[in-house]
């Protein structure tokens, strides 16, 4: 088993997480590497708790399955949870996410590509569309807090949970 984790400064804001409902699934975007031949595939791959494919030669499905162009060796992830959300603290404190089951890949690196949504820390303003994650930062108005709010200082991590 793995974890997401996320390190941020949030500041005005709490409650940081993926939009992620049957509806609009999150696309999870990491980098993928093959624990056998240790080979890392070229592009980026999405996974959506949501999507299940079959895995070859069994009756079990998974969320991700791939197949290492290097060694031909199958293998698959499995989201495990609904995601976290990320709440504010000082100071910011390295919090799981997600958490996902892999077997005969491991993800080296994540990309947060998609829709997040947070919460107002005194007004209780819901935040949505936060896209700019991948830019490392994010900056807003809470109209009812009368106040600049910010995600700021990200540091995503890939640890054994």
């Amino acid at each position: 088993m793995y974890a997401l984790t996320l390190t941020a400064e949030l500041n005005g804001v709490t409650n940081l997480r993926p939009k992620d409902t049957a509806d609009n699934p999150f696309w999870y975007t990491f980098t993928v590497q093959c624990t056998s031949c240790r080979e890392t595939h070229g592009k980026p791959i999405a996974v959506s708790r949501f999507e299940t494919n079959e895995l070859s030669g069994s009756r079990g499905e998974a969320n991700f399955v791939w197949k290492c162009k290097n060694c031909k060796r199958e293998s698959s992830c499995s989201i495990k949870n609904t995601p976290k959300a990320y709440e504010q603290g000082e100071p910011p404190k390295q919090q799981s996410i997600i958490e996902f089951d892999c077997r005969g890949l491991e993800f080296t690196s994540f990309s947060p590509e998609g829709e997040w949504l947070a919460d107002g820390l005194e007004s209780s303003t819901k935040f949505e569309g936060i896209d700019s994650l991948t830019e490392g930062e994010w900056y807003e108005y809470d109209e009812k807090a009368g106040d600049e709010v910010s995600i700021k200082d990200l540091k995503w991590d890939i640890k054994r949970a």
